[in-house]
């Protein structure tokens, strides 16, 4: 063949090659799109999300694993880790300070990162625009389970943040049992009514002085007899740390004795640390761990509910 007619048949086939790629991995999903679109053949995306509750969209980063492509998983379900930002952070910290595709591929899990601006991850009583609580617990989750291949089942999601996402995981996580059966805190801020003025809480809820009874209401140390009396069982699995140096290690510890007292079963860490990334993204790992385990027993749970029905 000569090579005038080889160059414009090889040019078409790489054409016909692009298009044919082009079609099989289609767009991620935004909000208003149809649910049965997959992701492209990408494992990091950022996505957009209506949030009713505040009539505004939210942006969210969201890590699916390399099995999420394989062919043999193409009707494979994936559990799903929520990880939560601190205080003037944004949606995309954790997707920049740590390795989260490869932590998603390891444990074979789909971790989305919502934007929880300096909300506290409250539903605000005094600010509309900042009803996070009901748009993780409910608007993100619904959302990620009709746009992903996701175990739509309380023992296939987790919970996790830093800092103020600490206490976020943790606040929604005890609130929302049904929705959660893993959760965790690294570094979180257990009292907010110790901390009248800072990181923008007054903001949330109003000033301390005349809203105690709201802060006190807001206060993850104080959902722990609300945990407790909790009827769904088995119990949520939980992980909390902190490090040694941190802001909060008072706080953290405090909330220990009282799920020690209350013989609440946790997973309790303090190690060497400060309130910082570094200390983060090593607790991280531990914390994917713990919920990997969980999402192995929670499987089978589901596998023997399914057996009995």
């Amino acid at each position: 063949m000569s090579k005038k007619l080889l160059r414009p048949l090889m040019l078409m086939a790489a054409i016909i090659l692009m298009a044919t790629s082009a079609c099989a991995h289609p767009a991620p999903t935004v909000a208003g799109e149809q649910a049965t679109k997959q992701p492209q053949r990408v494992q990091g995306d950022t996505i957009e999300v209506m949030s009713q509750a505040m009539n505004r969209i939210i942006k969210n980063v969201v890590i699916v694993p390399e099995q999420y492509f394989m062919p043999e998983a193409a009707a494979k379900q994936f559990p799903v880790l929520y990880l939560l930002h601190g205080a003037f952070g944004c949606y995309s910290d954790w997707s920049e300070k740590a390795s989260l595709d490869s932590l998603a591929t390891c444990y074979n899990v789909i971790i989305v990162c919502p934007d929880g601006q300096d909300s506290w991850y409250f539903d605000s009583p005094v600010d509309p625009k900042m009803q996070f609580e009901t748009y993780v617990s409910k608007e993100l989750v619904e959302y990620i389970d009709s746009h992903y291949r996701t175990h739509a089942n309380r023992y296939m999601r987790a919970i996790t943040g830093l800092s103020m996402g600490g206490h976020g995981s943790l606040f929604i996580a005890w609130r929302h049992p049904d929705v959660f059966w893993s959760c965790g805190s690294m570094s979180g801020n257990m009292d907010i009514t110790q901390y009248p003025d800072k990181w923008h809480i007054k903001d949330r809820l109003g000033d301390y002085e005349s809203n105690k009874q709201r802060w006190s209401e807001h206060a993850v140390c104080n959902l722990v007899d609300q945990l407790k009396a909790c009827p769904l069982k088995p119990a949520q699995n939980i992980i909390i740390d902190d490090g040694l140096k941190d802001i909060f290690i008072k706080n953290n510890i405090a909330l220990h004795d009282q799920l020690v007292e209350k013989g609440i079963d946790h997973d309790f860490t303090l190690r060497p640390g400060r309130h910082s990334w570094d200390y983060w993204v090593n607790s991280l790992d531990y914390h994917l761990m713990f919920f990997h385990k969980a999402f192995v027993r929670g499987k089978n749970l589901m596998n023997e509910q399914t057996s009995d029905n």
